[in-house]
């Protein structure tokens, strides 16, 4: 009760303004984190990444990362995993471990009065994790539930289509949850080598947004995170793109096709990407003053909803789409789209689109800015993606600065309607199954 009072008074007492003063902090051991003071609460988050994860997976062991991520909070040290949870609620403390692609991720957040103690509990965690077996079999059988389910999701059964055409045996191909086979074949070794893979400083990314100051930041990390091994695991290489334009149809039985949809991409440091950024709003945002929700959902109802999104990677970049359709429609909607991504191509924005976008992406920027955890959230992402420490500042400038030749020249570029691919999973009519 308390933690949650703590998160309703922070969202009130932080201004909703992407102007934080953020501040670099390095430790006395030398490890750096970005910081936001915020006093009026006594309260905390802290926000722990490391880059790598789930692509780390050595060959034959997809879902290891996912699996040992999942563990870090099963017992540690002394605690088993009902000892573990009692011991964090006691503190009021709340810890979550999380996977994804390229990061394994660490979000905390502590009161003030139990912080030193928070601390010790989450460094258990992080250096002496227990992986007990009975708590490996139990987790086991949770991913594998989840990979069970994915089988029956037409959603996500789509993705993970895209993906294995995409990118092949690179890690980006296959689910990070792994798969049936090879997470029923994970030993405990297994886990132990992702374990010492993952959790490195070499890797590491911080954010502290709350009431700590500087001084104290900087004793909690050589703390928390001074022990970890100073690297582990090598990255993946670069994910080569392997899929041309075209249909690839999955059959399911289902009466509404899912169809999920996309190209490469451009990178996040390309100087070329606000204005990728703008045109890929006006293309598929997801508001409904967007182009596809325009042609596909409002003037023939051909779905309820299509989006696009830009999804620079560390290892590869795309730009992706998804709507589903009635088995009957799916065709004709794929080909709005494809007329869609070839009008744009060429004929690029008008004034009055690019204007109304300019304001919608500036004005809600600063909406994203509402906490200590989503704080704490940009802030690492901003780390990671390698941009600076006056990025909140400085970004809707940026985007003002995109002109209506910019957007023509940057569609011109990253729009092939040629290349664009569209996996179906359903029972479409009018599109045959295979290529």
């Amino acid at each position: 009760m308390m933690l949650r009072l703590a998160f309703a008074l922070i969202c009130l007492a932080l201004p909703l303004r992407a102007e934080v003063p953020i501040q670099s902090v390095t430790s006395p051991g030398g490890i750096t984190a970005w910081l936001v003071e915020a006093h009026e609460i006594p309260f905390a988050a802290l926000e722990i990444r490391f880059r790598g994860g789930t692509s780390l997976d050595a060959p034959g062991k997809r879902g290891a990362v996912n699996l040992m991520t999942a563990l870090l909070e099963e017992g540690a040290d002394d605690l088993d995993a009902q000892g573990f949870a009692e011991a964090r609620d006691d503190l009021a403390a709340d810890f979550r471990f999380r996977a994804s692609t390229d990061a394994l991720s660490v979000s905390t957040r502590m009161l003030t009065e139990n912080r030193d103690k928070a601390v010790e509990l989450l460094r258990s965690a992080l250096l002496t994790p227990r992986f007990d077996p009975d708590a490996l079999e139990r987790v086991r059988g949770q991913v594998l539930s989840g990979i069970r389910s994915d089988a029956k999701d037409p959603q996500a059964l789509a993705g993970q289509v895209f993906d294995a055409a995409a990118f092949g045996a690179h890690p980006y191909g296959s689910s990070g949850d792994g798969s049936l086979e090879s997470v029923a074949a994970l030993t405990r070794d297994d886990i132990l080598a992702a374990y010492k893979g993952a959790l490195v400083r070499d890797q590491l990314y911080v954010a502290a947004v709350g009431d700590i100051t500087a001084e104290d930041l900087g004793l909690l990390l050589d703390r928390l995170l001074g022990d970890l091994p100073a690297s582990g695991a090598a990255l993946p290489g670069r994910a080569e793109w392997q899929l041309g334009g075209g249909v690839t149809v999955q059959d399911f039985p289902t009466p509404q096709s899912v169809v999920v949809f996309g190209h490469q991409g451009i990178e996040r440091d390309d100087p070329d990407f606000f204005a990728a950024f703008i045109l890929n709003e006006i293309l598929g945002g997801g508001r409904f003053s967007a182009r596809l929700m325009t042609e596909v959902r409002e003037k023939r109802g051909l779905t309820y909803g299509v989006s696009t999104y830009l999804a620079p990677m560390d290892h590869a970049e795309t730009m992706m789409g998804q709507f589903s359709a009635d088995n009957a429609k799916a065709a004709e909607a794929i080909g709005i789209v494809q007329a869609e991504w070839a009008k744009l191509a060429t004929e690029g924005v008008t004034e009055a689109e690019l204007a109304a976008t300019k304001t919608y992406l500036t004005g809600s920027y600063p909406l994203r800015f509402d906490g200590n955890g989503p704080i704490a959230n940009i802030l690492v992402g901003m780390q990671m993606q390698g941009l600076s420490i006056d990025y909140a500042t400085t970004r809707n400038a940026q985007i003002e600065a995109v002109t209506l030749d910019d957007v023509a020249r940057v569609a011109k570029r990253l729009l092939l309607p040629e290349s664009l691919h569209f996996v179906v999973v359903g029972q479409p009519t009018g599109l045959e199954p295979g290529n």
